[in-house]
């Protein structure tokens, strides 16, 4: 047999524009710098190139543009300083589980870990991204990093999902490149060799009502988290290493390199290798863990007997929506939902109560509950005010990750495994509930929904106003600001979890970043923009990157002079405010410095005529909403963080 041709590449950004297009990804998020300068380069000339004016926007981007695809993203950082930046915005992106293809320079391979202080130079950049990625790796040889970027990938888009960070020394970025794994350089299948099903890329068939709950990817589309799938088990272990050079399986095409030749490893890279997760997997031939046949037996039993039934969705659920809007149709149990998993079954479904969970009628009907069964949440401590919210005893808990079951809330019956696959087997035992419970469901959902609406006082008009002026599918992306904290993570509809992009780690400053790489994703569909004051200037640069590329993209600003919910707190438990009344711009000026369409809301009335205007125009609108003239909530809301001896 002979050897398996290589592809080849004049550098490293060719190889990585060709890897890039495989992945199905058009536009790359990111910062020029001395060390990635190659990378940038083929890039901008093959794809789309956005510069955003900090590392942490091009991470927060990337995120997004993979979240509103139901794909992956891509960022490129320089080393050092720049890597450092993007480290945040990874801790996001690992918190919520979302793929995110980061790849960052490094000084010339010789010198790694020299400690000469080259600039950009820093100590264990590869031990600093491996804290906060998913997978992290060295390239170390201009014949290994098409592999690695694959493997990157791999490994961010495997469920549970995450960001994967690559480091590329400089010098091996400018050197020609051969690729043995490139799809362009593999021979023609051989009908006779029957291969492992694990290694295929199947797409998911349609689940009952795919037409509505969900689809499946058509032939063209990006490879998603449901498209590529683990080689097999222990996928995430081989990953680890593989990437410090060794072969990738037996008989690989790949052919150890020839001390002193370009492609060998350096010494300083020889012991680098790859930081990785533990294998989520588990001995199935589909890759994915399932359940032990008994305790799944006594689950199926459970949920037949259940004649009052919820379900909790969070961001695992988004996975599964066919199978879980099957299992509401054949229970008619109510849906609870954090707010990773809205929009897994549209929110203007009846049986949908949605993120309410802590809210007094979605806790009297968790108290009356026979059966609760939860899919893919983290219960998270907002989502259960602080870890104080009562759950039932009779409790399924259905996740990927086996560390978090029984983490946080106990479970009769812990299911391993893969939540379509676990739904899939609950179905065929699932049975009606009483009729009074299913009339209790549909009353509470309007209940929670109608008390909130009430409780926000005149924001309410823009909630309503932004619902109207969007279609079905636009992405609605929000910092952590009272606006989304109160209203937009629950009453704002969301009917796809695609349009439901915010960070979940909490952190704030990202909304901006987040929204320009979803508007970029989705440039057909509008996308709005919930941010406060103090949460944009953390990144008020980004201002120009929307400028400069001018997305349809509304970003409403809530103006009220400071970090809002802060200022609650301490006027609730404190005798004086420390930290929380800013300085704010006129917004007016700095829309105009920029080049942005300017308007704002400062009554109810404003709201339906100024947002539709701006979501309907073709480019970037800022929206400030002067919150002292439209007036206050009828409470002040404060976030469900537990003092102290208060």
């Amino acid at each position: 047999m002979s050897p398996t041709p290589s592809a080849r590449y004049a550098t490293g950004g060719d190889l990585l524009v060709a890897v890039l297009r495989e992945l199905g990804i058009d536009t790359v998020f990111g910062i020029v710098s001395v060390h990635n300068l190659p990378l940038v380069e083929a890039v901008d000339r093959e794809l789309r190139f956005v510069p955003v004016r900090h590392e942490a926007t091009a991470v927060n981007a990337a995120d997004a543009y993979g979240r509103a695809r139901g794909s992956l993203g891509c960022a490129l950082t320089s080393t050092g300083t720049g890597a450092g930046n993007a480290a945040g915005s990874l801790v996001e992106a690992l918190s919520a589980g979302t793929s995110v293809l980061h790849v960052t320079g490094q000084v010339e391979a010789e010198f790694l870990g020299s400690g000469r202080g080259f600039i950009h130079e820093t100590k264990d950049q590869l031990g600093m991204l491996g804290a906060v990625s998913k997978y992290a790796a060295t390239v170390p040889s201009t014949d290994t990093a098409g592999r690695i970027l694959r493997e990157a990938a791999r490994a961010a888009l495997t469920d549970p999902g995450g960001p994967a960070s690559v480091e590329w020394p400089v010098d091996l970025q400018y050197a020609a490149q051969t690729d043995p794994q490139s799809p362009a350089s593999a021979p023609p299948a051989d009908p006779a060799d029957p291969a492992d099903p694990s290694d295929a890329v199947p797409a998911r068939a349609p689940a009952a009502d795919a037409d509505t709950w969900g689809r499946v990817r058509a032939e063209g589309e990006p490879v998603t988290t449901e498209t590529l799938r683990p080689t097999g088990p222990g996928h995430a272990a081989d990953v680890g290493r593989e990437a410090t050079g060794s072969p990738a399986t037996p008989g690989s095409p790949e052919s150890p390199a020839t001390p002193g030749s370009p492609s060998s490893p350096s010494p300083a890279l020889a012991d680098r290798g790859s930081v990785a997760a533990p294998s989520p997997f588990g001995d199935r031939r589909s890759g994915h863990p399932f359940p032990a046949e008994g305790e799944l037996a006594s689950a199926q039993a459970l949920l037949a007997a259940a004649r009052r039934p919820v379900v909790w969705a969070g961001g695992g659920a988004t996975r599964a929506r066919g199978e879980l809007a099957e299992l509401l149709h054949a229970t008619s149990a109510g849906l609870l939902t954090s707010n990773s998993g809205r929009g897994s079954v549209p929110e203007d479904h009846p049986q949908v109560i949605g993120n309410f969970a802590t809210t007094p009628a979605a806790r009297s009907l968790l108290a009356d509950a026979d059966l609760l069964l939860t899919v893919g949440t983290h219960f998270r401590s907002n989502e259960t005010a602080d870890y104080g919210l009562t759950l039932p005893e009779a409790h399924i808990q259905v996740d990927i990750d086996a560390d978090a079951l029984g983490r946080v809330y106990p479970a009769r019956h812990a299911l391993h495994g893969h939540a379509p696959d676990v739904l899939a087997a609950l179905l065929p035992h699932a049975r009606r509930a009483d009729e009074s419970w299913t009339r209790r469901v549909a009353a509470v959902r309007e209940d929670v929904r109608a008390t909130l609406h009430d409780s926000i006082g005149p924001q309410a008009a823009i909630c309503d106003a932004i619902r109207a002026a969007l279609p079905r599918e636009a992405v609605v992306a929000r910092d952590v600001t009272i606006p989304s904290s109160s209203w937009g993570n629950r009453l704002l509809e969301m009917y796809d979890p695609r349009d439901n992009v915010f960070p979940r780690g909490g952190g704030i400053g990202q909304g901006l970043g987040m929204g320009i790489g979803a508007a970029l994703a989705r440039p057909d569909a509008p996308t709005v923009v919930l941010a406060g004051d103090g949460g944009l200037a953390v990144h008020l640069g980004e201002l120009l990157t929307l400028a400069q590329e001018r997305p349809r993209l509304t970003l409403i600003v809530f103006n009220d002079g400071g970090y809002g919910v802060l200022r609650n707190m301490q006027d609730r438990y404190s005798e004086r405010r420390s930290g929380v009344d800013l300085a704010t711009p006129d917004f007016e000026l700095l829309a105009g410095a920029c080049g942005l369409a300017y308007a704002r809301i400062a009554a109810e009335e404003h709201a339906h005529p100024v947002i539709s205007h701006a979501v309907a125009s073709a480019g970037p609108t800022l929206v400030e909403v002067d919150l002292a003239r439209l007036g206050p909530m009828k409470n002040p809301f404060t976030p469900p963080v537990k003092i102290p001896g208060q």
